[in-house]
């Protein structure tokens, strides 16, 4: 685990401000042990157990008010270490050495520590990593699975039928992202940058212009009533001259950023479409493994309208990494993508790979699907959007995290001229439109949404780009309607009866998330809240069959009858994977995902 570092070693002091490391023990010291330790602290609906989800908390950042916020200052706060986070770190650092001057740099994390929140697939594309640490083989980077094989199946309900592979995975590897981003954290920490896990940026700060100045942690110690419990500890409110939201796929500052600042009108883009990506890490017999061999499937388990497929990768250390990827824009609100990925592993030419194997671990998460017609404008007054929270997965390739890194180095020059050459943030924007992100994603461009035809026109326009045109259609598609609008009401459809998990290859909801190591302290204020508590019981429920009780992979959302026999929802916020599902799916747009406090989550290792 990375060390915890002094939040001031090289930021300006004001005269009232404490000491900075005495600042970070107290919040630590007020987080409860089993924040950062538990394994066991998910719930789910009991007889009699009922609690009803419409919190009447008020729906604010801080739920009691210090009198006074510690205030801490940087040159560069970044919130998020991820790809992208880190990358911008880093190259702010050596462009600091390359020039002989320094600037404060900051990174927050809300997992308990760095890559406990990471997942990917991930065949990694070493591009941007070649650019940012060339020596990276000489460092001990946990890069050493090379491809060595590249397959592609149609599956069918019985069989596996090979195609042509449209991807070009020579020189590309597969590994672990978590454990790559934990290296890569300390790669930053090696040139100075202060990254601190376990807070959660839970506000933007604004002068008076309305620039961004900076973010606020929330506050820890707080009851689910709102009363400060003996632990109690007020956030703090960490500013920086330049702030970089790298928060991931739907980051909750990201979005409310992108809303405030208008920056999809200003980047002429479209709405954003996503996917769930629902990933088991599994350890095979030593015959079965065939370390670096990649498979990509589409078809079954999904319908001919749903957009998907799935994913086998020999990892390193007899383990292999196995998802299925469902499309948001799915229109039967009775499909359950966590079951569509238990009926994959007993498909007969999956399930021989899992025989005899045990589960390592278990997670999921949304990506973004909207590509280049769906990238809005990055900067804004005080700052930037970089990686996944801005969108840049290349989807026929399958990859995104050297995007993201990219963005993030691409970030850091821009906030190192504005310190040093007198320029604003609105040169990410140029420098990102002349580097080969921009280039790869505009030949990527009609590939996702040539699939709202559906699968085999699909297909059939996406070899027709790949293999004639190669990306230079004269022709952009767009996106269909935004995925919680594609959601049909429950009369369009059948219910879908999945088979029970037989607990050897296919797993209930309970176990899977036992090995997720997710947990949040249960008493604290919901940070799953609904805008209208009346819309579950008048609208989900009658109309289109609860599908929040489906589309979530952590069995957040249930529907329990109430003392009177009346279904009621129940929102079991400590199940929670962080993947967003909720807050991309559901049809009224009803539900805000919020930070909790920070440590809270699933504690990946190998994902």
């Amino acid at each position: 685990m990375l060390k915890f570092r002094s939040l001031l070693l090289k930021s300006k002091s004001k005269p009232k401000q404490r000491n900075a490391l005495a600042i970070v023990r107290k919040l630590i010291s007020s987080q409860p042990l089993n924040t950062f330790h538990s394994r066991n602290a998910f719930s789910f609906s009991k007889p009699h157990a009922f609690a009803r989800a419409n919190s009447r908390v008020p729906i604010s950042r801080n739920f009691c008010t210090a009198p006074e916020r510690d205030t801490l200052d940087y040159d560069v706060v970044i919130v998020g270490a991820g790809p992208a986070g880190l990358s911008a770190a880093i190259r702010l650092k050596q462009l600091c050495r390359e020039n002989d001057t320094d600037l404060s740099v900051c990174v927050l994390e809300k997992g308990a520590e760095v890559g406990a929140h990471i997942i990917s697939g991930n065949v990694f594309e070493p591009r941007a990593l070649n650019e940012l640490l060339p020596k990276w083989k000489q460092q001990d980077a946990p890069i050493s699975t090379p491809v060595t094989s590249d397959k592609f199946w149609y599956l069918t309900k019985n069989r596996a039928i090979s195609l042509p592979s449209p991807f070009d995975n020579e020189g590309n590897y597969v590994i672990s992202l978590s454990q790559l981003v934990r290296w890569l954290g300390e790669k930053a920490e090696e040139l100075g940058v202060e990254i601190y896990p376990g807070f959660a940026a839970s506000e933007i700060l604004y002068d008076a212009n309305d620039k961004v100045i900076g973010i606020g942690t929330n506050d820890m110690g707080i009851s689910k009533d709102g009363s400060k419990k003996e632990n109690f500890q007020s956030g703090v409110d960490i500013k920086g001259r330049i702030t970089l939201l790298a928060e991931g796929c739907r980051g909750s500052l990201s979005e409310k950023i992108i809303k405030q600042y208008n920056l999809r009108e200003k980047g002429g883009a479209e709405h954003q479409t996503y996917a769930l990506g629902i990933k088991e890490v599994w350890q095979i017999d030593e015959e079965k493994h065939q370390p670096g061999a990649v498979i990509h499937t589409l078809g079954w388990p999904l319908d001919n309208k749903t957009y998907g497929g799935s994913f086998l990768y020999h990892m390193k250390d007899r383990q292999i990494s196995l998802g299925l990827v469902v499309a948001l824009n799915y229109q039967n609100p009775f499909m359950s993508p966590y079951e569509e990925f238990q009926k994959l592993k007993h498909h007969p030419a999956i399930k021989p790979f899992l025989e005899g194997g045990t589960v390592i671990q278990y997670g999921a998460r949304t990506l973004n699907e909207g590509g280049f017609q769906s990238i809005p404008y990055p900067a804004f007054p005080g700052g930037a959007i970089i990686g996944c929270s801005s969108g840049f997965l290349n989807v026929p390739k399958i990859k995104g995290t050297h995007t993201a890194m990219k963005s993030g180095m691409l970030a850091a020059e821009s906030a190192f001229g504005v310190f040093n050459k007198g320029l604003d943030m609105n040169t990410y924007w140029d420098a990102l439109r002349n580097s080969w992100i921009w280039e790869e994603l505009y030949k990527a461009r009609n590939y996702r949404p040539a699939f709202k035809y559906g699968l085999v026109p699909g297909l059939a326009f996406s070899g027709l780009e790949h293999y004639i045109f190669k990306g230079r259609l004269p022709v952009t598609l767009k996106h269909g309607k935004p995925d919680h609008e594609a959601t049909d009401a429950a009369k369009l459809h059948s219910p879908i009866h999945y088979p029970k998990a037989d607990g050897v290859l296919s797993f209930d909801v309970p176990t899977s998330l036992h090995r997720s190591n997710t947990n949040h302290e249960h008493d604290q204020p919901p940070h799953l809240r609904l805008k209208d508590p009346k819309v579950p019981e008048l609208t989900n429920l009658p109309v289109y069959a609860a599908p929040e009780s489906r589309y979530c992979p952590a069995r957040v959302y249930e529907y329990v009858a109430d003392e009177k026999n009346q279904l009621k929802l129940q929102i079991n916020a400590q199940n929670c994977l962080h993947c967003k599902a909720c807050d991309i799916k559901d049809p009224k747009q009803n539900i805000k995902w919020t930070v909790p406090e920070g440590g809270g989550g699933p504690g990946y290792s190998v994902m």
